[in-house]
């Protein structure tokens, strides 16, 4: 499949990078925020706006062609951290970082600041859904029932504020290849946000898929 990588690394490795790429795209977060609030004068900015094209430049003089994609190793292992939710690598993402349950649920505590505002002082309901939709997926994977999404729908509770905030997902049924799954993001007084969905195989894995869910099935 297009975008999925088998890039064997060792334990100490896969650490390092982390180690390494983890607070640098942190600063290019800081760089964001501080984009959007700072007041300094005109030609402060000028000299940043010149010393970040100089960055880039340099950041640019070897890289990888087209998007990240996931990597992955014989183990097993994944790193999707070009991911516009969890990735590593990514300044876009805020990251959240799950916790999987086996029995088909995700959890991540996470905090927004101002770069993922729609109205004033309030998370974009975009930026929600987005989270949420990575929410259910994540909970499905981790219940062994990985897929792409197939629908999502979204119900906005109340206005769900920047800062510190709670998501969760679910497992709630399966039907084939189909798992439909449930997911809230809440703050300090319960659920802002509800969403359902349904994941759904891809054609292109569903051999893997049912040899690991029936393993006899070739005995």
């Amino acid at each position: 499949m297009h975008g999925y990588h088998h890039e064997d690394l060792a334990a100490d490795e896969q650490a390092g990078q982390l180690a390494l790429y983890t607070p640098f795209t942190q600063s290019v977060r800081e760089l964001v925020d501080a984009t959007l609030r700072t007041t300094v004068d005109d030609e402060e900015i000028r000299r940043a706006q010149a010393e970040i094209e100089a960055i880039t430049a340099r950041l640019r003089n070897r890289q990888i062609e087209g998007s990240f994609g996931v990597r992955y190793s014989s183990d097993g292992s994944t790193r999707p951290w070009g991911n516009a939710v969890v990735g590593v690598r990514n300044p876009i993402a805020p990251p959240l970082d799950f916790v999987r349950d086996p029995a088909g649920r995700a959890t991540a505590h996470f905090r927004l600041g101002a770069a993922y505002e729609g109205p004033p002082g309030l998370t974009h309901g975009g930026v929600s859904a987005l989270i949420l939709d990575q929410a259910l997926g994540e909970a499905c994977g981790a219940g062994g029932r990985p897929g792409m999404t197939g629908g999502l729908t979204i119900r906005y509770l109340r206005p769900a504020p920047l800062g510190d905030l709670t998501c969760e997902g679910w497992i709630d049924r399966t039907e084939g290849y189909k798992t439909y799954a449930k997911g809230t993001i809440s703050d300090s007084g319960g659920p802002c946000v509800e969403a359902e969905g349904i994941f759904i195989v891809p054609k292109w894995a569903r051999e893997l898929f049912d040899s690991q869910e029936r393993p006899d099935r070739f005995e």
